[in-house]
């Protein structure tokens, strides 16, 4: 690996965990804090505007890795607009049409530049030219994959580890691939997130907020965006989606949860996978700990199935989806009785 790689990676991890010290003492001066309430779980009044360490951290890598001269200027443009966004939120509680707006500013941004995904190809099917297409799914991309980190974003060091495990499977990919403007955003992604996490693990000094989430959430789905540029086949589409796998497992039935009991898509609740797992007896730093391993498990997959055969890549898949189908169903992710794998299991077999 050439030096000015460990040079930005070293750059950004070094920057973040000095800077974010400094961050704590604005969020509190500026009354950007995270309040105590019974959706929450901590219990006293916390700054969040984490992000902006990380910000700091990736803008220091950015120069020491020598991007300024990449034509990136649509991702750096959104990037801003996502930081912004996140500001204004953890400072006044932005609504979700105006932090919506944001991500589709920021979203814009990109597309704009050019970086969209122009053609789809399915197995056995063929190749599609998306045609007008190419706008709307790639901004929809953008703002799903800021959104599934947001969301995840309610321990200590939770949204942020499972973000550093995201982004340093990518890294790794990226190395294999050999797309070094990939493995180096990455590796600067990473550096800096690794670098606040030492404030942010439990028990936090400082929240990343939504500064934090919203900035990661749009990294780390440019990143994936970029791996996946112009031309993809399904199952490459598939890849990051794997690698989202706890984000996305986590979101998807939280939409889930929400029709089978008949609330509000946008509803709050108390029954996130982190909730459910502190509901089981697991402590603050077991459950998170708990999660980084399904992160890992989803990365290895996604490694693996980067590299295997049409079918082994299907097995994989549908192994994936049965394990976290029976997962969700065990610590009753959408109801206590919601169960029908399981009980079509004791059904077949006569075991109650």
């Amino acid at each position: 690996m050439e030096i000015k790689f460990i040079a930005a990676f070293l750059a950004a991890i070094v920057t973040s965990l000095l800077i974010t010290p400094l961050v704590i003492k604005l969020a509190i001066k500026i009354g950007a804090i995270d309040k105590p309430n019974k959706r929450k779980v901590h219990s006293k009044i916390m700054p969040r505007l984490g992000g902006l360490a990380i910000f700091g951290g990736v803008i220091a890598g950015y120069f020491v890795g020598g991007l300024y001269n990449e034509k990136i200027t649509g991702i750096t443009v959104g990037a801003i607009i996502i930081v912004i966004t996140g500001i204004l939120d953890d400072k006044y509680e932005l609504s979700a049409k105006y932090k919506l707006l944001g991500q589709l500013l920021a979203a814009g941004a990109v597309v704009g530049s050019g970086l969209n995904i122009d053609h789809l190809t399915i197995p056995f099917v063929g190749t599609y030219d998306l045609g007008l297409w190419t706008y709307p799914m790639t901004v929809f991309w953008i703002v799903a994959i800021t959104n599934a980190i947001n969301l995840i974003d309610g321990l200590d060091g939770l949204s942020a580890g499972i973000s550093a495990i995201v982004i340093g499977t990518i890294a790794l990919l990226a190395g294999i691939a050999g797309k070094p403007l990939i493995l180096m955003l990455s590796l600067i992604l990473l550096g800096s997130t690794i670098g606040f996490l030492f404030h942010n693990f439990h028990p936090a000094k400082i929240f990343m907020g939504d500064t934090g989430a919203l900035f990661l959430g749009y990294s780390i789905s440019v990143l994936s965006l970029l791996g996946l540029y112009k031309s993809v086949t399904l199952f490459s589409f598939i890849v990051p989606i794997i690698i989202l796998g706890v984000p996305v497992f986590d979101t998807t039935y939280a939409i889930i949860r929400r029709i089978v009991n008949k609330k509000p898509i946008s509803a709050p609740d108390k029954s996130h996978l982190h909730h459910r797992l502190l509901a089981l007896g697991l402590s603050h730093r077991k459950t998170v700990l708990c999660i980084y391993g399904f992160g890992i498990v989803f990365s290895v997959s996604a490694i693996l199935f980067s590299t295997a055969t049409l079918w082994v890549s299907i097995f994989l898949i549908f192994g994936l989806l049965l394990i976290f189908e029976l997962l969700a169903e065990a610590i009753g992710l959408v109801h206590e009785k919601y169960q029908p794998v399981i009980k079509i299991y004791r059904k077949v077999t006569g075991r109650q």
